[in-house]
């Protein structure tokens, strides 16, 4: 073990620092996150009882060290509870740094193109859809809420799934791996309800709804216009083309043209 320096009976050594380092990267990391949020202030008042408890443990003033003690727990206990929302959608942001993803990558590869297929068949009969692939997180209460399906993802299924006589048409479908887990699933809706100044319909409100509280990409078919959207992380991008749905899908779920590739000579 190094030591740096000494002060008295202290000795300060490079694990000192190395400790004191990645305390700071956490808690900086963390402060991104929160920046700009409601939650940021009560983080840093929770802080700040940490350090004091710190000195007043060092002072050795036990009946002191005790109440801060208590204030903290119960402090952490307010903060998750009371800041739910802001904590889920930093934990989306987590969940999305390219590291986080390349070891949580599911096999969703070769179910894009037929979810092109199929979008583009709908866009162009004004076939209302919502198409949701799954991220990381658990998009479990939403399945619940639908019917149970466990089928493999095909262009056939989804137009039959969205026929407008279908008895699923409604709702969404949720796609995990390659698997169609559940069709007329039901999604949170957003608060937002204009984007880029226009007034966006219910099903836009539930694809970004459902990509703000999960790191999920939901697909949008709308029924009034034919235009194809994509909600991810809380954002809205309206009127792709069938191939730029491609190009984005491609960039978010990570395919590459070897994989496209390889998947086609599997077929």
């Amino acid at each position: 073990m190094i030591e740096l320096f000494r002060i008295g009976f202290f000795r300060f050594t490079a694990t000192d620092l190395l400790d004191i380092a990645l305390l700071t990267a956490l808690f900086y990391g963390v402060y991104r996150l929160l920046r700009g949020t409601l939650a940021l202030p009560v983080l840093l008042g929770f802080v700040v009882l940490i350090v004091l408890g710190s000195l007043v443990e060092f002072s050795e003033l036990a009946a002191m060290s005790w109440v801060v003690r208590t204030l903290s727990g119960i402090w952490l206990v307010a903060f998750v509870v009371l800041f739910q929302p802001e904590l889920r959608r930093a934990l989306v942001q987590v969940r999305r740094l390219r590291l986080f993803r390349l070891l949580v990558r599911s096999p969703v590869l070769p179910v894009v193109e037929e979810v092109i297929e199929a979008v583009a068949e709908m866009a162009e009969k004004h076939i209302g859809a919502l198409i949701v692939f799954a991220g990381s997180q658990s998009t479990r209460l939403v399945v619940e809420t639908g019917v149970p399906l466990q089928a493999v993802v095909s262009k056939e299924l989804l137009l039959s799934i969205f026929n407008p006589r279908s008895p699923l048409h409604d709702g969404a479908v949720v796609i995990e791996g390659q698997v169609l887990v559940a069709a007329r699933c039901i999604l949170p809706l957003s608060a937002t309800t204009h984007v880029a100044g226009h007034p966006i319909g219910t099903r836009h409100r539930a694809a970004l709804g459902l990509s703000e509280q999960v790191d999920a990409l939901v697909v949008v078919v709308s029924e009034e216009t034919g235009h194809i959207a994509l909600a991810h992380g809380g954002v809205l991008e309206p009127d792709l083309s069938p191939d730029r749905l491609r190009e984005r899908l491609s960039q978010l779920l990570e395919v590459t043209e070897s994989e496209y590739a390889g998947e086609a000579a599997f077929r």
